[in-house]
């Protein structure tokens, strides 16, 4: 790679992405990078699938960085783009939820600092680039974070696309719409199989995991994830109704779930999911139609940029510097 090329960025941002006017602090976080030695280019999103092309296209022109500033399915998309490239990814928390910076240490939104991005761009350059791995599903997309069905899918496929208005009020706006699919869902018979294991049962959610966080940030449902471990959890959570998943979720966040009999985890590259009766999923909080899933664990399909933030223990193989 020509010197020229080693220190060329893309900054693609989704407007529409999050709660806060954060845009405008857009030219602030290019001006930052470009402080330091890095040629930026800046994409803006205007469709769905647009961050998909963007990245796939820094990608080929040699760009060493995507910087995406957007939510947990704005970096979906930019996977899709990205994986089994030599073009690393540099998440920017400025969705509603951010998950994955979330579980990187990386500063909330809805903070209150309105120097956030800045921030997070500061803890970006002096980090790491790691390889991590990616799910592949049998539907041809890949996902970074989770990929589910059950209780969670239904919500997703009832609060999105969300107006607006709506995501004036963050999280606690996509937390009361998500009240009506939360409290009339009825757990699906399900049968999962990872790696030649199976299960089955009324489940009220079956999550396949690679990053820690659930539930908009909300939870640690996967408090031992870890993104290059070449494996993912599965977690099966029995149940016909929404009492059940409230306790589910009370111990969660006690982490207490874990020692639970009606709660299983199940580790392995490879993961089926054949509900009774079709049903939407999830990849990554973006609904896709529909079971049954098949999906598996591609090795260190992608390059991230982690922070200086991120725990030690997110990561099993050591990084390398950015520089």
């Amino acid at each position: 790679m020509s010197p020229s090329s080693a220190r060329t960025a893309t900054l693609i941002y989704n407007p529409f992405a999050g709660y806060e006017d954060w845009q405008q602090q857009i030219a602030d976080v290019s001006q930052f990078w470009q402080s330091h030695g890095w040629a930026v280019t800046l994409q803006t999103t205007h469709r769905p699938g647009h961050a998909v092309e963007l990245a796939a296209a820094a990608a080929a022109a040699g760009a060493s960085l995507v910087i995406a500033a957007g939510g947990d399915g704005t970096l979906n998309e930019i996977v899709q783009g990205l994986t089994h490239t030599a073009c690393a990814l540099a998440p920017l928390p400025a969705g509603t939820t951010n998950c994955l910076t979330r579980d990187l240490g990386l500063p909330k939104s809805d903070s209150g600092n309105p120097r956030w991005l800045l921030e997070s761009s500061q803890a970006l350059l002096a980090g790491r680039i790691q390889t991590i791995d990616v799910g592949a599903c049998s539907n041809g997309r890949q996902w970074l974070l989770w990929a589910g069905v059950g209780i969670e899918s239904r919500i997703v496929e009832f609060v999105e696309p969300r107006s607006t208005l709506l995501k004036r009020f963050g999280l606690a706006g996509y937390i009361a719409k998500a009240t009506w699919p939360f409290l009339t869902f009825a757990g699906l018979p399900v049968r999962v199989t990872v790696d030649g294991q199976v299960i089955e049962g009324h489940f009220l959610s079956v999550t396949v995991c690679n990053s820690r966080l659930f539930a908009g940030g909300l939870l640690n449902l996967n408090p031992a994830g870890v993104l290059d471990d070449g494996q993912f959890e599965t977690w099966v959570l029995r149940g016909r109704f929404a009492p059940r998943m409230a306790l589910h979720s009370l111990y969660i966040a006690l982490q207490t779930h874990q020692r639970r009999p009606d709660v299983y985890c199940l580790k392995g590259r490879h993961i089926i999911i054949e509900p009774a009766t079709p049903q939407c999923f999830h990849l990554d909080g973006e609904v896709n139609c529909s079971t049954p899933i098949t999906c598996c664990v591609v090795p260190g399909a992608l390059r991230l940029l982690a922070p200086v933030t991120a725990p030690a223990d997110i990561f099993r193989l050591p990084g390398e510097p950015l520089s």
